[in-house]
Order: C-alpha cells, then sequence, then structure tokens
C-alpha cells in the first residue's frame, strides 16, 4: 500500500474513533429534546416552560418514572400525532438522560439551545 494511502486510512480511522457518539448513535438527547418537547415547552407556553434546568435530577428521575406517560397521554405533537406513539422508548431515554445530566443541580445545568 502506497504510503499516502496509508496516512489517509490512519487518519480516517482515527477520525471516526473520536468522532461523537451521537454521530454515529442518531441524534442526541439534546436534538430530541429541541424537536419534541421545546415545542410545546418554550417561553410563555400554556403548557409550561421546561428545560433540563427547570428541575433537579431527583425531580426529572420521578417524572419520567411516575408522570411522563399520564402527563402526555392526550398530547399530541404540532402534526397530530400522539406524543406517546411519536417518541419511542429508544428517544425518550435519550430525552431522559439529557435532562437528568443538565438539571439545575449537574455539574453542568443547560437549557436545551436555541
Amino acid at each position: 500500500m502506497p504510503r499516502t494511502t496509508t496516512t489517509l486510512a490512519i487518519a480516517t480511522l482515527a477520525a471516526l474513533a473520536t468522532a461523537p457518539a451521537a454521530f454515529a448513535g442518531g441524534p442526541s438527547g439534546q436534538d430530541l429534546y429541541k424537536a419534541n418537547c421545546k415545542t410545546c415547552h418554550a417561553a410563555g407556553s400554556p403548557h409550561g416552560e421546561y428545560t433540563p434546568m427547570t428541575l433537579i435530577q431527583d425531580q426529572w428521575e420521578r417524572f419520567f418514572k411516575e408522570k411522563y406517560a399520564a402527563k402526555h397521554a392526550t398530547a399530541t405533537m404540532p402534526d397530530g400525532t400522539k406524543v406517546l406513539d411519536a417518541i419511542t422508548p429508544e428517544m425518550l431515554e435519550k430525552i431522559k438522560k439529557f435532562s437528568i445530566d443538565h438539571a439545575a443541580d449537574s455539574e453542568q445545568p443547560m437549557t436545551c439551545g436555541k
């Protein structure tokens, strides 16, 4: 193999090895939150403004464990799809992790961005 090809192959493998997990695993929890939660929970929303920093970690844990399904039983996405049908368990797990990891009492509190 020519030296240039070998160098390019090694550089490509190194780039893939250090690529963010979101690149390989689909949308991040933050992206999913923006696309699916923020549409109904932005500032001034009648449904309440919620970002990860709205609650502390224990409150987010309790919400996803005890309240999420009941609170969203009749909720619909802007296109009319039921929230509980639109958000898969995998998506919900990423949203939950993002919310908890960036809650008000976490080491890295943050909103979901603009």
